[in-house]
């Protein structure tokens, strides 16, 4: 029986993160992986899904060229190619992947893994083959699929999940997005800008990305609505029927009741993620879980002696980086290095959609509902140097200051590249940055990023800008 110090089930941004700390920290480590290397993010999720993203923004800016002074062509979409390049770029990462196992020593054990007692993995190949391994320890990193609603069954054609959205063989004339979260903006986005109808239907009230900053949230689905993408929150799915070419799904406003039906070629579920913890062997070895979701302390060990999880399985955010994260914090406690715990109020979350939107810590209402007294300053992009040069006005940067202290509680961001922005305002959280310190730290000109300097100026009446 082969024996490693640690083997890690799961090869996504946890479990390949994990076993290469594992490796570096001199540990002889096996990864175990059922599909393809990278998991979900890189082969059907974070990766790829920003290609298409990228290929709708390239078409929308071809369309608006001569915004920019260029004259062009009427553009044309190739579906087929756009989704090729998609595929492409993830095939490539997932080949990075497997190179980096190879750098740093790691075993690749493919098919499914199985823990059995006694620090044993079985894993179970393709063929049928079932391969018996032992470890002293063991990270659980099996991560998460779609979600599936009772009346939204996804069968792979009619009603979809991400996967099979990023793989379409022809664009759809009309498509119905459940959930607003990021995966149902970012597709309604690609899909809404090469020509596609769009509805999407969030069971939320408040409009698109219902967990973000009220602001933001009324921002994006303004926007979205101006693209001619409908917006329908605090609405309910009722049912979807299939047995025609067309689809009728029929919806229900959740406040006055009213059913409605939109006709459509294919629906999109997108309402969330459920963990993938079945059949793994939790129930054999007692584990504990919550809904399906792993319990473990905050150094990732589960109740079992040498047993330990990450990533999508556990009750926290479902984020590549937090599962990265989670796995170096994981490895670095197996290895006696004593790390810091991960602080979860100052996770990043960025969502891709175009306008981007990314945030950190508190939103206002959350901030007020912890009893702080508060100063806000807001710096729209319509006040930019950078953002009027880009053609990219669209959007603000929302600071939310602890007003007895200067403490940074909050940072929301919608605009042309905030994702590359938000990871300034978690520095500033994490090394408790005062606003006044934020004022004062020269921004380069012309940026974007100059409107986190002029959002703190406006919390504390100093703007200049505006």
């Amino acid at each position: 029986m082969a024996s490693f110090d640690l083997i890690v089930i799961g090869s996504g941004p946890g479990g390949y993160v994990a076993a290469i700390r594992a490796s570096q920290l001199g540990m002889k480590v096996a990864i175990v992986e059922r599909e393809n290397l990278g998991g979900i993010c890189l082969n059907w999720g974070c990766i790829p899904t920003k290609a298409l993203i990228k290929s709708s923004q390239v078409f929308e800016y071809v369309e608006h060229a001569a915004d920019y002074g260029i004259k062009v062509g009427k553009p044309k979409i190739d579906f087929g190619a756009m989704i090729g390049r998609s595929r492409g770029v993830a095939d490539g990462m997932s080949k990075g992947v497997n190179f980096l196992m190879r750098k740093n020593k790691i075993e690749v054990i493919e098919g499914e893994g199985k823990l059995l007692r006694g620090k044993k993995v079985e894993v179970k190949a393709a063929s049928g083959k079932a391969t018996v391994y032992d470890a002293e320890h063991i990270i659980i990193a099996t991560g998460a699929r779609a979600r599936a609603l009772p009346n939204l069954p996804i069968d792979g054609e009619k009603i979809i999940g991400y996967r099979q959205a990023m793989t379409l063989e022809k664009q759809p004339k009309r498509m119905v997005v459940v959930g607003a979260g990021a995966i149902g903006v970012e597709f309604a986005y690609v899909y809404a800008s090469i020509g596609t109808e769009v509805t999407v239907v969030e069971f939320m009230p408040g409009g698109l990305v219902p967990r973000e900053d009220a602001d933001v949230s009324k921002e994006l689905t303004k926007i979205y609505k101006k693209k001619g993408i409908k917006v329908l929150a605090n609405t309910s799915v009722e049912s979807v029927d299939t047995k025609n070419k067309t689809l009728k799904v029929t919806t229900k406003d959740r406040k006055s009741g009213k059913e409605s039906v939109i006709e459509c070629d294919v629906v999109l579920s997108a309402a969330g993620v459920a963990p993938n913890t079945e059949n793994i062997g939790l129930e054999d070895l007692g584990i504990k879980t919550e809904r399906g979701l792993i319990e473990v302390d905050e150094m990732y060990r589960t109740n079992v002696p040498g047993v330990y999880a990450i990533g999508d399985v556990l009750p926290t955010q479902a984020l590549a980086h937090v599962a990265s994260a989670e796995a170096i914090t994981c490895v670095e406690a197996i290895a006696g290095l004593n790390p810091e715990a991960i602080d979860y109020n100052n996770i990043p979350g960025c969502t891709y959609c175009i306008p981007e939107v990314a945030s950190v810590g508190y939103t206002e209402a959350a901030a007020k509902e912890a009893g702080y007294e508060l100063k806000v300053g807001k710096f729209p992009f319509s006040a930019s140097g950078k953002a009027s040069a880009a053609g990219a006005k669209e959007g603000f940067v929302k600071l939310i200051f602890d007003a007895k202290y200067g403490e940074l509680l909050g940072a929301h961001m919608i605009g042309a590249n905030v994702t590359e922005m938000i990871a300034e305002c978690v520095s500033i959280r994490k090394l408790e940055t005062t606003g006044h310190e934020i004022i004062k730290t020269v921004h380069p000109h012309p940026t974007m990023s100059e409107a986190i300097m002029e959002a703190a100026a406006a919390a504390y009446g100093e703007v200049i800008h505006l």
